[in-house]
């Protein structure tokens, strides 16, 4: 067969995008002027709907955690040497067992096809293409089985791509058995368990949002009714405000989860932890590895970042760091970024609403934002 024709049939049997805008056409910056996550970020407030905007952007009460991150980076600063060969400078980095082509992977998120209709496909397509790892959220828009189907047609394609799995613990234990069990079943490399969510997160500018569209839908008391629910369920058995995971989960499920997940069937990473003492216990349990995240900012509000912590690893406890891979993320903006948390003893970070934003141009631009990490990397 003619190498044309065969590249021509490839390209034919990759999963079909539907149309590269989102659902709701707006004005649209041209990807070629977006040259940084930064400028992905501001084009995705012009074109995105304001619900599906209001969703990634925000954070928890008065934005502490969210300023934490973004101010934590720039406190840490190089000490340039010289004089040395960059000539050839090799960005890989092995994660979790897998090789990855750059040190960094695409954090769970949520609801991606309110930005994009083909959502989290977008995700796995340009992960599997640039060879880095994808952690989709439980509650992706699409299903599971779909996304490993989507890796397994673009890993035949010459595709690199691995995910990892991102558990939200059920509030039952039989349905959350269930969800490592599929994990497994549609070959996920890791499973990461998500400790930081008890309750979700009081964030205004979402909640303003949907006031906003209560009152002109003439529901101006609908924020009240999960309030009114509650007080109406006093007692143990009462519904957890705020709260669509287990409210429950202790260090004592830890056993049963990575007994259901297998003992050969990967790495076990705890997301979620916010404070040193908690990297010392998540040491003590057995754990693969720690991932450091103060949910984006989004969940309780001044929470300390997740460089923060590393370096309260680093003054306090640091024979960690010798013992279990440690991932952070949280506003990971540059290059620069991910170069302190590796030199700080990170073994990679996650990028998690940048990716949200880049999916207004479908697959191509989870490439762009893939593909400007490196750049930013090797010129930083």
């Amino acid at each position: 067969m003619p190498a044309v024709e065969a590249i021509d049939r490839a390209e034919a049997a990759r999963p079909q995008e539907g149309s590269q805008q989102p659902k709701t056409k707006r004005k649209q910056i041209p990807l070629s002027l977006c040259l940084s996550l930064d400028d992905i970020e501001s084009a995705a407030e012009i074109a995105l709907p304001k619900p599906a905007w209001t969703y990634f952007h925000s954070a928890a009460d008065g934005l502490g955690s969210l300023r934490n991150n973004q101010q934590d980076w720039r406190k840490v600063t190089f000490r340039p040497r010289i004089m040395r060969n960059v000539k050839r400078v090799d960005l890989r980095q092995k994660m979790l067992g897998y090789a990855s082509s750059l040190p960094f992977f695409i954090a769970p998120a949520a609801r991606a096809t309110l930005v994009h209709p083909d959502g989290e496909l977008c995700l796995v397509r340009g992960a599997a293409r640039t060879g880095i790892p994808y952690c989709p959220s439980t509650f992706s828009s699409f299903p599971h089985t779909d996304l490993a189907q989507c890796l397994k047609l673009e890993n035949s394609l010459d595709g690199r791509g691995c995910m990892f799995f991102q558990l939200y613990v059920a509030k039952e234990k039989r349905r959350t058995i269930e969800l490592v069990a599929m994990a497994r079943k549609l070959g996920f490399k890791a499973l990461f368990i998500t400790v930081d969510t008890a309750v979700v997160g009081k964030r205004e500018e979402d909640e303003r949002c949907r006031a906003e569209q209560d009152h002109l839908a003439g529901r101006p008391d609908g924020a009240l009714v999960q309030w009114k629910r509650r007080s109406e369920s006093p007692g143990d058995d009462s519904p957890v405000l705020r709260g669509h995971s287990s409210s429950t989960l202790n260090w004592d499920d830890l056993p049963w989860i990575r007994e259901a997940w297998g003992v050969d069937t990967g790495p076990v990473v705890l997301k979620g932890i916010q404070t040193v003492e908690d990297a010392v216990m998540a040491v003590q349990a057995g754990v693969d590895a720690i991932y450091l995240s103060n949910h984006g900012g989004r969940q309780c509000d001044d929470a300390p970042s997740s460089l923060h912590v590393l370096l309260e690893i680093h003054r306090f406890h640091p024979e960690i760091l010798g013992k279990v891979e440690i991932y952070l993320d949280g506003w990971v903006r540059r290059g620069a970024d991910i170069l302190k948390a590796i030199a700080l003893g990170a073994s990679g970070v996650a990028i998690g609403r940048p990716f949200m934003y880049s999916l207004q141009y479908g697959t191509e631009g989870v490439l762009k934002a893939i593909q400007s990490e490196p750049e930013l990397l090797l010129f930083s």
